[in-house]
């Protein structure tokens, strides 16, 4: 045992003597030049090293530089700076004044991939024919180092025109195989718009024709959203891909991608092109995708639930607004989407078989189709909408078949007290994409339909029936509306025409086996007021007097609703109309007298 521990002393002595006089021997400021030259050579980028290079010896034999920068060829910034700058070297390589690099650590680097740190052309650089071929093989930049590390660092991301993404908190490792496969981890963090993105990765890459072609698996993504408008706990998820990167067109495609949005999952492929005029194209399908949820409208319980019933004299709950829609992201693309899916949850509706094909060119959206299904009705929505102006423009062309009512009302903030299977076809236009925004600045007409229909709240026949009852004790009601509070119509008809917040009714006609109902008035969506008046023509459920009967059969009472939404009034127009019948009944009987007394009727100072 003594003989083991001595032989391993002596041995550890003579490692540390050796790679004690090889720092002694061997100046590492000797390689500036060759690091500076390489990375020139290959790349065509400057590399620049501020002050000494100096050993570090334990753990690691490594070289420790102090400030460096890469910069692109004409570039305004560099590429790449950091304040210090670590490479791990092999150490028998050095024996013959060879330098054989491991690992580079680069610590609090800040990393730019914008306009100004981008690589500029030469204004006399030679330009060759635009069908001309690529060459067979171009000598550029191979990533020959073992190991890359980033540890605590910013990566800022712009495209042209664009906005500046900071990526704060960057760790990097990517480790490269001898067949060129890079194993890569990533996290890192962006904050915008008060809200915070961590990202994290794992996943592999081929570099064998870097920087020409990269491609690559990306295995586990996941993220986490955090900030105003979304959920106490954020939003998470996790994907999967593979991804191609092409550097000579500036084209990538993510294929096979597997992406989970809290409980929503999305499957399919996204292709494009960045530079100057990117192009987006997507192509995705969802078993489920809840867009409440990711948009935050579903925090704080601030939505109804669609279908809910408000309790009498309480004001509903104003309905969230998702997050924004970023114009400039619109505005900057040309592309398209492409997405189906079989269950699709927006502002509390569950949509069912939903298509959308829709392009872009550069905030000039077309709604090529845009069509599901709402229980059982269906729904079509084509249309355009201009994001290029301020705020957005849309048309559209809605044709809804058979539709609940109540849903679309609590949707867009209507009151609910009125439902049916809608069926509607007709024009929308106006400025802006919020609820807001329709209720004053949208405009339209449309046909429209509920067989069955309900109005919640009030039964006509019952109000008109009890109303007569208590001005004349002629004739009475047989009850048969019962004590509901509701009327019941076969099928209601009008027109509408929306005119920056106010609906204009009118052609109102609906009918039943007890009453016909008929009317026009209007809603003011923006000041949450209702006027309309209807007609209620009772042919049903009387008893008493049958010539009174008959005439109300034949008589529209008015019925006037009128107030704020959350405390309607009604108001029976009764008095006037049993005014008017018992005089005209009356001078009719009069008459009727005379007729058959002629002689009774002259006056007793007529002369005979």
């Amino acid at each position: 045992m003594r003989r083991l521990i001595t032989t391993l002393a002596i041995l550890f002595v003579v490692v540390v003597a050796g790679m004690t006089a090889l720092v002694l021997l061997v100046n590492p400021n000797d390689f500036r030049s060759y690091m500076v030259r390489q990375v020139e050579q290959r790349s065509g980028y400057q590399l620049r090293l501020e002050g000494d290079l100096r050993w570090h010896v334990w753990p690691q034999l490594s070289i420790l530089a102090g400030r460096m920068s890469v910069t692109a060829p004409g570039a305004q910034q560099p590429l790449v700076t950091a304040e210090n700058m670590r490479l791990d070297v092999h150490l028998l390589p050095l024996l013959s004044h060879q330098l054989s690099v491991k690992q580079v650590m680069l610590k609090n680097a800040v990393v730019r991939l914008t306009p100004d740190s981008a690589a500029q052309r030469p204004d006399d650089a030679p330009v060759g024919p635009s069908d001309s071929a690529p060459p067979e093989l171009v000598r550029g930049w191979t990533f020959d180092i073992g190991s890359l590390e980033v540890a605590d660092s910013l990566l800022i991301w712009q495209q042209p025109q664009g906005e500046a993404i900071n990526f704060r908190d960057l760790n990097l490792s990517l480790t490269q195989d001898s067949r060129r496969e890079a194993a890569i981890t990533l996290s890192t963090r962006v904050n915008r718009d008060q809200r915070e993105l961590q990202l994290s990765l794992n996943g592999t890459m081929n570099v064998a024709e870097y920087p020409r072609r990269v491609n690559g698996t990306v295995e586990d993504l996941t993220w986490q959203l955090h900030g105003p408008g979304l959920p106490a706990a954020g939003l998470q998820g996790k994907s999967s891909l593979q991804a191609e990167w092409l550097d000579e067109s500036q084209r990538f495609s993510l294929r096979n991608i597997a992406l989970t949005l809290g409980e929503s999952q999305l499957n399919g492929a996204v292709s494009g092109k960045l530079g100057n005029a990117p192009v987006l194209n997507i192509d995705m399908r969802s078993p489920h995708l809840d867009l409440d949820a990711l948009t935050g409208l579903n925090s704080d319980n601030s939505a109804t639930p669609a279908g809910a019933q408000t309790t009498g004299g309480t004001r509903p709950p104003v309905i969230a607004e998702p997050a924004s829609v970023d114009d400039a992201f619109f505005n900057a693309l040309t592309g398209s989407i492409k997405l189906q899916a079989d269950a699709l949850r927006w502002r509390g509706l569950d949509l069912q078989q939903v298509a959308l094909d829709a392009d872009n060119q550069r905030g000039d959206i077309t709604l090529n189709m845009f069509s599901g299904r709402i229980g059982a009705g269906t729904f079509s929505l084509p249309g355009k909408i201009d994001m290029r102006q301020q705020p957005a423009q849309a048309a559209l062309r809605p044709a809804l078949r058979d539709i609940a009512l109540a849903p679309l009302l609590n949707a867009f903030a209507l009151p609910p007290s009125l439902d049916g299977q809608l069926t509607l076809s007709g024009t929308l236009s106006g400025k802006g994409l919020s609820v807001n925004d329709f209720h004053r600045h949208w405009r339209g007409e449309a046909d429209m339909s509920l067989a069955p229909a309900r109005i919640i709240g009030m039964n006509f026949q019952q109000l008109v029936q009890r109303a007569v009852a208590r001005n004349s004790d002629r004739v009475s009601s047989e009850d048969e509306a019962g004590d509901s509070n509701e009327t019941h119509i076969d099928k209601l008809r009008a027109q509408a025409t929306l005119n920056d917040g106010l609906i204009a009714l009118k052609g109102m006609e609906g009918d039943t086996s007890r009453f016909k109902l008929s009317g026009a008035g209007q809603l003011d969506m923006a000041r949450r007021q209702c006027d309309i008046t209807f007609g209620v023509q009772v042919t049903g459920g009387w008893k008493g007097d049958s010539d009174l009967i008959a005439a109300l059969q034949q008589t529209a009472v008015p019925l006037r609703l009128y107030g704020g939404w959350d405390n309607l009034q009604y108001s029976l127009q009764l008095d006037q109309l049993l005014r008017q019948r018992l005089e005209t009944e009356a001078k009719s009987r009069i008459d009727e007298w005379k007729q058959r007394h002629p002689d009774n009727a002259k006056p007793d100072n007529a002369p005979r």
